[in-house]
């Protein structure tokens, strides 16, 4: 099961106390295909890209803002992306053009 997992952080600025969330969501990769295919998030989330399939991905995004390659995943292993600019941002597998999210990320 997918799930999602909140990071807090703690911050004091002038005597008061501000609470910073941010969210980790686990994209799993089984079949060809991307758990998910659209997703809102905010900026500072992470996406955690695991391959549950039993071949390699290469997931990237050449969106401006949020622009990765992260390279040869092999199967069983898992990879995070910090989201650092809000906007649509286009996924895809490099192997497998098939594959494809797409991900909003909002302020």
């Amino acid at each position: 099961m997918i799930g999602t997992k909140t990071l807090m952080t703690i911050a004091f600025l002038c005597g008061a106390t501000v609470a910073l969330a941010s969210t980790e969501k686990m994209i799993s990769q089984k079949g060809k295909v991307f758990s998910e295919s659209e997703l809102t998030i905010k900026v500072g989330d992470t996406l955690v890209f695991v391959n549950d399939d039993a071949i390699a991905h290469n997931v990237l995004s050449m969106s401006a803002g949020n622009q990765f390659n992260l390279g040869s995943i092999k199967p069983g292993n898992s990879t995070p992306v910090t989201f650092k600019a809000a906007g649509d941002v286009q996924i895809l597998c490099a192997m497998h053009p098939s594959m494809r999210m797409k991900v909003k990320v909002t302020d």
